[in-house]
């Protein structure tokens, strides 16, 4: 018992110290933004691998000091004055708000500060900070219906809640890709229809693969970044192409039709639904490991959030093994979005060109640490991308 509250006040205090050094940071950046640096890609990648390798850590480290600490035991006995179908929503809703507030220095340093220091952003600090709110209203709703949905099944199926919950993350998943493209998305960001010569080359292209009738849309991406990107998303005939404003004013058309032809591979080769069931096998083995963790206390903390707390903290801990195999799936549905986009538009000059000026514009680092690309890039390298397309090019 000694070891592990040693383990969990080690957890607590990185937590607390990461937290404090982010605050600090943030308030000299208020006090006094620091000068934009030249571009550098190099330098940008790396400091933003750093970032993300401490924010994992961070994140890890503190769900399980959370979750096996006092705080934890606290917040349970504070929801006992509800009924128990109620106690979960009353848990996480002012947990997760708790949370988004606590994450804000580190959030402002690694989403906004950064991106400003390297010039990839021209938003405001009030901007940002809007957009940091909705997105922590928005994740406290979703998260609180899910907890509230788990503690159902949890309660009311001792031994099946896991399978239960499984059954249940494919029609959630579903009904999340109908309705974030269409009512959430536009939360933060404003869409209007693409119109000229554009349009009409990107809808003749989405024609020849059955979705001519998918709605072509500008977003103004520029509000919050300079990068460039594009996406197709939805279900059934709920699709819509999306090009970021800052794609289409750098962009030549080939070089947009070939990224566009890009993300149009994924929606013809049914990425989503590809997604969708990997999601499903993963959330099942998810919950039967946490399940199988908390088997000690399941019984006792059945009707307590607490329980709830424990099997997320389990559930994130096995997410971080299984992440070179969720990568490696991933960077191949790239592999195999890019060979569409060449077959699509038979122009593989225009699709190394595209990468090139991804590139420049987006500060990405082409060819990143091999263990970086293993565990946290779900995009193959921009140099083996381009390497691929010339050879192409060599081979007609």
């Amino acid at each position: 018992m000694s070891i592990r509250k040693a383990l969990l006040g080690l957890g607590a205090g990185l937590v607390a110290g990461y937290t404090l050094a982010r605050a600090i940071e943030a308030a000299a950046e208020l006090r006094a933004p620091s000068p934009v640096l030249p571009k550098d890609a190099l330098a940008y990648a790396r400091t933003r691998r750093g970032l993300e390798l401490a924010d994992t850590a961070r994140n890890v480290a503190g769900t399980l000091a959370f979750a096996y600490g006092p705080l934890a035991r606290a917040a349970d006995r504070a929801t006992s004055f509800a009924p128990a179908w109620l106690r979960p929503a009353v848990y996480v809703a002012p947990l997760s708000l708790a949370a988004a507030l606590l994450d804000l220095p580190a959030s402002f340093v690694q989403e906004y500060t950064l991106e400003r220091r390297f010039g990839l952003t021209e938003q405001s600090r009030g901007g940002w900070l809007s957009d940091y709110v909705k997105s922590a209203l928005v994740a406290t709703a979703l998260l609180t219906l899910v907890a509230s949905l788990l503690g159902v099944a949890v309660r009311h199926a001792r031994r099946a809640w896991p399978w239960i919950a499984s059954a249940g993350t494919f029609p959630l998943s579903v009904i999340g890709n109908l309705i974030v493209p269409i009512y959430m998305m536009p939360l933060f960001n404003a869409f209007e229809p693409l119109h000229g010569s554009l349009e009409e080359r990107l809808r003749s292209l989405a024609a020849r693969f059955g979705v001519g009738d998918a709605a072509i849309l500008r977003m103004d991406m520029s509000r919050q970044t300079r990068k460039a990107n594009a996406f197709v998303t939805g279900i059934g005939r709920t699709h819509r192409i999306v090009l970021g404003d800052t794609l289409i004013e750098a962009f030549p058309e080939n070089e947009t039709e070939f990224v566009v032809a890009h993300e149009l591979g994924h929606y013809v080769n049914r990425d989503t639904w590809r997604l969708i069931g990997i999601g499903q096998v993963l959330a099942t083995v998810l919950f039967l490991i946490a399940d199988a963790v908390a088997s000690d206390s399941r019984e006792e903390l059945r009707y307590r959030p607490l329980l709830l707390v424990r099997l997320y903290s389990s559930m994130l801990v096995a997410t971080q093994a299984l992440r070179p195999l969720l990568f490696a799936f991933s960077r191949s549905r790239e592999w195999a979005a890019d060979r569409f986009a060449l077959a699509a538009t038979n122009d593989a000059a225009a699709g190394a060109s595209a990468f090139r000026r991804l590139r420049e514009q987006n500060l990405a680092d082409e060819d990143p640490p091999r263990w970086y690309e293993v565990f946290f890039s779900s995009h193959p390298s921009l140099r083996e991308r381009i390497a691929a397309l010339e050879s192409s090019l060599q081979d007609r």
